[in-house]
């Protein structure tokens, strides 16, 4: 049996409803019978969230509990099962410390599962909708308002802010949600054939893995993310959506051609630049979870690419080595350049990834000479034999993410607090500045040895024409503007383990803060709203610049009954119980 089914099925709602909590709140407090009206409108696929390791609390030696241990470090696992998430502090209440996890250095370890360890709820929400069909989450939209139930949204749970869990709530798990189809003359519903494009549609289940692996086999490119697991037409998406091609070929918000939504009035609505031009802009940067449910998006479709690519690694550096500083030093002195060459990729602190769609294989090799020679001279100087130089071609970004995914895969299994920011143009402006720069890259890293550099700002697509394309099909986005003025997107990330406490925990989120701190001294205020500080600061700002104003009137609009919310979204409210649990 696969760990999904063991983690979902043979729980029935109404003897979990035996065991709820006795405490007044809407959750408990609604009746059996509305419960089992919910569960006959959505066809029985009704069920008791079950958090991922609670086989092992049940009996440790159990076959469930060994293939939970086997799979709790594998991405792949998680996303297909309700009740895990990609880091797992969103499983837990970290204020009361309720939680069901298992030690990630060591998931076989018998510690965390040994009195007097208890397995808990935390904020796994208690039951949730196995979501396949658009009426399901118009009875979800229902239910809520007439009990107050809390709603949120879940997918692949690749969420580093949280927003898809909630303490004694009810979930909508769209990852089922797995049609994919290509139309090489796509028109958006309601608009002229004009407007035809190649797109390809997805419904809100399908990840970047599965998409890539499609477009392969229809010689096409869409443009994604760097993660094979998370999901196509969600956060990544509804948030601005970036990767490694996206200086050349634009944001996933800029080549997003129509959406398919439940609102919370429970009205399914297409949504593209000729109909429900409004919930458009807000879709594309708004954020996830916020304006209504996706159940699907089309995307547009680009001709096969052939991609240059180079690739420097070295050991991770010794205290006192100067090989991070040089390393950052090269790509900060080259990084306009690069920009508007159309190189995008990622880099931290002893490896450097770039790719490009546009140019030769000869002028790739000249372009990166500067990177490229840096690499082989500390090879030869510290004799470093695992030292790794690469400069190839790749025929299409889909073999290209298969070479590059088997070494790169986000932090899976563990609880992490991450900060991000974006790094604007003008800190390259004068040989003063980018030396700032180099010390601010240089200092964070050295707090968190976790920086990771991306390259995936739409500097040179906003600059060369292909924007212009996009903003006359009505195309104006709302992430912040500052993601046009970037060159880099930055992030750290500060982890800690299952038993720690809740001030070692907050130690952690400070951690990760004032790492970003040497840089949010010398740059804007903008941040990517799927990857910032839990606590980010002026995050309405941040995240949206001066389209948080119609952001907000465009929630209003569709969601005037606070249906839907969620931590730092557009329109949250602070003081709901819901978040109960952050710290």
């Amino acid at each position: 049996m696969s760990l999904a089914l063991l983690t979902v099925a043979s729980v029935s709602v109404l003897s979990a409803l035996a065991k709820s909590p006795a405490q007044r709140d809407p959750l408990s407090s609604t009746s059996p019978e509305a419960w089992e009206h919910l569960r006959r409108k959505v066809d029985g696929r009704l069920y008791a969230g079950v958090p991922f390791a609670q086989q092992c609390f049940d009996d440790s030696t159990s076959e469930a509990c060994l293939v939970a241990r086997r799979a709790y470090l594998d991405e792949t696992s998680r996303s297909n099962t309700f009740g895990a998430y990609i880091n797992t502090q969103w499983e837990t209440c970290q204020t009361t410390a309720e939680q069901c996890l298992l030690d990630f250095t060591d998931p076989n370890s018998a510690l965390p599962t040994s009195p007097p360890n208890k397995c808990s709820q935390g904020s796994i929400s208690n039951y949730y909708i196995d979501v396949r069909l658009p009426q399901d989450i118009s009875a979800a939209f229902a239910f809520s308002r007439r009990t107050a139930v809390p709603l949120v949204v879940k997918n692949t749970g690749h969420d580093y802010k949280g927003r898809s869990s909630a303490p004694r709530s009810l979930a909508l798990w769209t990852h089922n949600l797995r049609n994919i189809t290509f139309n090489p003359n796509f028109v958006p519903s309601g608009c002229s054939k004009q407007r035809s494009s190649p797109g390809v549609t997805v419904g809100a289940g399908v990840m970047w893995g599965e998409a890539y692996a499609f477009a392969e086999a229809h010689n096409i490119t869409v443009v994604g993310g760097s993660d094979k697991n998370v999901g196509v037409a969600g956060g990544w998406l509804q948030g601005g959506g970036h990767g490694a091609l996206s200086n050349s070929m634009g944001l996933g918000v800029d080549r997003v051609l129509e959406f398919k939504i439940v609102t919370p009035d429970g009205k399914f609505r297409t949504v593209n630049a000729c109909q429900n031009e409004d919930l458009f802009f807000a879709l594309r940067g708004g954020g996830g979870g916020t304006f209504g449910v996706v159940t699907e998006a089309t995307i547009l479709a680009s001709p096969q690419v052939t991609l240059q690519a180079v690739v420097v690694s070295f050991p991770r550096p010794t205290p006192g080595s100067n090989i991070t500083q040089e390393l950052f030093s090269i790509i900060v002195a080259n990084s306009i350049r690069w920009a508007d060459e159309g190189w995008g990729g990622l880099a931290n602190g002893f490896t450097a990834i770039y790719v490009n769609p546009l140019i030769s294989q000869a002028k790739a090799a000249e372009s990166m000479k500067p990177l490229i020679d840096f690499a082989n001279r500390v090879k030869s100087e510290n004799n470093m034999t695992s030292a790794r130089i690469v400069a190839t071609e790749f025929p299409s970004w889909g073999q290209f993410f298969n070479f590059f995914a088997n070494g790169f895969v986000a932090a899976v299994g563990q609880s992490l607090a991450l900060t991000s920011r974006l790094v604007n143009q003008d800190n390259f402006a004068t040989a003063h500045k980018q030396q700032q720069l180099i010390n601010a890259l240089t200092a964070a890293n050295a707090e968190t040895q976790s920086l990771i550099i991306l390259i995936s700002p739409p500097h040179r697509f906003s600059r060369r024409g292909e924007a212009k394309k996009i903003k006359a099909n009505n195309a104006i986005t709302s992430v912040t503007p500052m993601w046009r003025e970037s060159i880099y997107h930055i992030t750290t990330v500060s982890p800690w383990n299952w038993n720690a406490t809740t001030f070692e925990k907050k130690a952690q989120y400070q951690r990760a803060s004032t790492a970003m701190d040497h840089l949010r001294r010398i740059t804007p205020d903008a941040s990517y709203v799927n990857e910032a500080d839990v606590h980010e600061s002026n995050h309405e700002s941040a995240f949206w610049g001066h389209n948080f104003k119609e952001l907000l009137r465009i929630k209003k609009k569709y969601d005037p009954e606070h249906l839907l919310d969620c931590w730092h979204c557009v329109g949250w409210n602070q003081q709901s119980p819901r978040f109960s649990c952050y710290i």
